[in-house]
């Protein structure tokens, strides 16, 4: 009697994990065929997909826990599963890196068959696995850049005194003791604010394998430090590999934490209204903590909802103009706001175009602004463009003066406006600091009150334009 239940139970749990996934099948993925995706559609799906890259030291692949066992959890979810087999780099970190940009590419070019959301493409890497998915995250064109990111126990650092040795070796080969590619490829150093994506990290404290304070706990102070969405989860015990294996202490734990992290992780709807925001760093959020999280950009999203998909696309210290101490379009932000392809754009540069240094070439101002318009007008989705007038400067300070400001640099705005018969978010007089708590202490930056003011203004100002 008990083996009959028994046998039924394994029979229930088997026709359950069938039922999550609606479809499996293998494709290629290099042109040699040696790298190919194991692809695992679910029944009920809600768009999102991840690519699993397992671990193994870049010297083989942990297929199974780390890779294909995961199916059921995310199927069961309504998550698209791509498990990479990917080539191993004997020295040579481009193969490993062009197959998993591959497989991002063939999941957003399959989006509409495979029922995917192109802007809900995330990346999973378990040990070596997991600085592939870092480096993909970090280093990564935004083309082919996944949406989130999801770390257990990663190799993070190609430093050997404080990581794993045969995944540096492996990686980088004779190269490993080139510093400056051991910098460029420990990926808590290419961290980039706004533009690295989502990630949420799971290790185990006394992992002997791989060092959590110098890897996964670093790439956690990095996107921290650069205020960008990413959550740590670190286990007492449970050692280096355990990735869907029951018999690690906390699985249950592990998946109800990482199951919740993925309920709560935005996700746009594929067909979301795209809006970039352009700017300095006003945009940017300088000085508030969690600008992914309470920055103008970010309330800007939580005002227009999920029918639009809000990135932010601001830059300390930028110049609009070409000539100016740190020209705006020169910056990755720039190409990545071009490649977002966006619907709306709303730019709010200027105020540091006004510093002394910097307005002494206003002549050029006109002219490299309408290269700007130029260049978003030229994109496939042929966005609105909102001109945005700076803020006042409610100090003097690092030659920024709102003089300069409201009779020299508006007036360009304006023209450039007219010209081009754009409309124009006036944030100069709308912009108000009345009761001295919408600005930092430098008079220049809005702190998390006027960055709400400020997405309240542009809010209702798109609204208005539908």
């Amino acid at each position: 009697m008990k083996r009959s239940s028994l046998l039924l139970s394994l029979l229930l749990v088997a026709s359950v994990s069938i039922a999550q996934t609606a479809r499996k099948f293998v494709l290629p993925n290099s042109a040699d065929g040696k790298s190919e995706i194991t692809v695992f559609l679910p029944q009920n799906p809600t768009g999102r997909a991840v690519v699993c890259c397992p671990g193994g030291g870049y010297s083989h692949l942990a297929m199974a826990h780390e890779g294909y066992d995961w199916a059921p959890f995310f199927n069961s979810r309504g998550i698209a599963l791509a498990v990479l087999k990917y080539r191993m780099p004997n020295g040579d970190r481009n193969i490993p890196m062009s197959d998993a940009f591959q497989a991002i590419q063939t999941l957003r070019d399959s989006a509409e068959v495979w029922n995917l959301n192109p802007y809900d493409i995330g990346i999973m890497g378990s040990s070596a696995g997991g600085h592939l998915a870092s480096t993909v995250s970090t280093h990564a064109d935004a083309a082919v850049r996944p949406n989130f990111t999801i770390l257990f126990y990663p190799v993070v650092s190609m430093n050997e005194r404080e990581s794993h040795k045969g995944s540096c070796v492996g990686f980088l080969g004779d190269q490993r003791s080139d510093k400056n590619l051991v910098r460029e490829f420990s990926n808590f150093n290419a961290v980039r604010r706004h533009l690295t994506p989502p990630c949420v990290i799971m290790l185990s404290s006394d992992d002997g394998v791989v060092p959590p304070p110098t890897n996964g706990v670093a790439y956690y102070n990095a996107m921290v430090h650069q205020g960008n969405y990413c959550a740590l989860y670190t286990y007492p015990s449970g050692g280096h590999g355990w990735g869907s294996r029951t018999n690690f202490k906390y699985h249950s734990l592990m998946e109800s934490e990482l199951s919740t992290w993925l309920e709560n992780l935005p996700s746009p709807k594929k067909d979301a209204i795209r809006v970039a925001c352009i700017g300095n760093s006003i945009t940017d959020g300088s000085g508030i903590y969690a600008a992914d999280t309470h920055g103008y950009p970010a309330r800007l999203q939580e005002k227009l909802g999920s029918g639009y998909n809000v990135k932010n696309f601001g830059v300390g210290a930028r110049t609009l103009l070409n000539k100016g101490d740190h020209p705006y379009m020169n910056e990755q932000a720039w190409r990545d706001a071009l490649a977002f392809n966006p619907n709306i754009v709303v730019i709010k540069l200027g105020t540091n175009d006004s510093k002394t240094a910097n307005w002494v070439h206003k002549d050029e101002f006109r002219k490299d602004y309408q290269q700007m318009i130029d260049a978003l007008r030229a994109l496939p989705s042929k966005p609105t463009i909102y001109l945005c007038t700076p803020i006042p400067a409610f100090k003097t300070q690092w030659t920024i003066t709102d003089s300069v400001i409201t009779n020299e640099v508006i007036p360009q705005i304006r023209k450039v406006a007219k010209k081009n018969k754009l409309t124009v978010i006036d944030l100069h007089t709308l912009f108000k600091n009345d009761d001295g708590k919408q600005i930092q202490s430098d008079g220049i930056h809005p702190n998390d009150a006027g960055a709400l003011q400020l997405a309240t203004i542009i809010y209702e100002k798109l609204k208005n334009e539908e």
